[in-house]
């Protein structure tokens, strides 16, 4: 298994062409991420409450923020990281040279999250290196999705682990109580999307979670559960629940002032009508022209529905009777005590994006299901 310290460690990977089915149950593709990196984590505390009062929309912008923080400090950097979105949270790995940096530009986004929502994002960093004591492992691969999309894929319990000793240990002491707006850094954030119905009448969003149970060989039984996946649902982009004809912009107050608090962490009523203007604009440009046709083609392939960080979470579409068909097969794997699984069903999804250039395919964008689609079915996972 390859091992490497280099800083651009995660870049310089071999980026893997195969299926992920397949990746997953190759070990040998996959890396041990370098003892000097870290694990950091955002979680927002009691999430399912803030998405039982309606506040999902917040939750997901937040943690949507959390990401793009640290995606811009390294795009400063010249370097690519890997990270794992989860509707009310993230994971991302990190070179030791970001640490700082990124403590404090958390630490920023913590207070303005508490100030602008009431919520509490807890926040904080755990080296690779006390991960490998604990005698956890962690590995990485980074497949090619598409043309435009690569995504990391994580073996190992590595940053489960790594995310539950910082939401045990956390205390507002751990981070710094100074504010340091100057590097909280959230260019490129966007949420002005309306919610997404399905491409077709007949479907639906499931949002779905899936861990290995202990003593089972997560690689081989991941490998099978997203090869069932694919033959009823079919192709990671055939079962993506956003499509170009769905796709609404929205210039709600209330969405554009949540954007703004979030960015900026406070009110600014210069920011709120430059961002109505651009959106009622924007409506016309991506509807009809050719520029703003060829990026909502972009947009729908770079949409992130599958994330693997040591479980499968993943946001499809299809018919109620291919969820039964998945729920069957999902259901027999736990009767014999493989996985643990956790799925909610919405009517639409939701999407927050990270924008830096539309016309360079440099961007992303993050859904879950509406009304808390991965924070209900982790909630479900967690009874189990």
């Amino acid at each position: 298994m390859a091992t490497s310290t280099s800083l651009n460690f995660y870049s310089s990977l071999d980026l893997q062409t195969s299926s992920i089915s397949d990746l997953v149950a190759n070990k040998s593709l996959f890396s041990k991420v370098p003892e000097d990196w870290y694990a950091v984590a955002a979680d927002i505390k009691n999430s399912t409450e803030a998405v039982r009062n309606g506040n999902h929309d917040q939750v997901n912008l937040v943690a949507t923020g959390s990401v793009i923080a640290i995606l811009n400090l390294a795009y400063s950097k010249n370097m690519t990281i890997p990270f794992f979105f989860g509707g009310d949270g993230a994971t991302m790995l990190i070179p030791s040279e970001l640490l700082d940096s990124t403590m404090a530009a958390l630490s920023q986004h913590r207070i303005n999250t508490l100030e602008n929502f009431g919520l509490e994002l807890k926040v904080g960093s755990l080296s690779i290196k006390e991960i490998y004591e604990k005698g956890v492992s962690l590995e990485i691969s980074k497949v090619k999705v598409s043309d435009i999309l690569t995504i990391p894929i994580v073996l190992g319990e590595g940053l489960q682990y790594a995310e539950n000793h910082i939401k045990a240990n956390f205390t507002n002491s751990n981070n710094a109580s100074t504010k340091t707006p100057y590097l909280l850094n959230l260019e490129g954030m966007e949420c002005k999307w309306d919610k997404i119905s399905p491409p077709e009448t007949n479907q639906e969003v499931v949002s779905l979670i899936v861990i290995a149970c202990k003593d089972v060989d997560p690689s081989e039984v991941f490998s099978k559960v997203l090869q069932n996946i694919d033959t009823i649902y079919g192709t990671l982009n055939n079962r993506k629940p956003i499509s170009v004809k769905r796709l609404k912009l929205k210039a709600s107050l209330k969405k554009l002032n949540d954007e703004m608090r979030t960015k900026l962490g406070k009110y600014n009523g210069l920011y709120l009508l430059k961002n109505w203007i651009t959106t009622i604009f924007g409506k016309y440009y991506l509807k009809n022209t050719g520029a703003g046709k060829t990026y909502l083609q972009k947009l729908v392939e770079l949409t992130d529905t599958l994330t693997i960080d040591g479980r499968i979470n993943t946001v499809i579409t299809g018919t109620p009777q291919q969820r039964k068909s998945l729920t069957s097969y999902l259901n027999h794997l736990e009767e014999k005590g493989k996985i643990k699984y956790g799925l909610h069903v919405s009517e639409q999804s939701v999407m927050s994006c990270y924008v830096r250039d539309m016309k360079k395919d440099d961007h992303i964008h993050f859904v879950d299901g509406a009304g808390g689609g991965y924070t209900k079915a982790a909630n479900q996972l967690k009874n189990k």
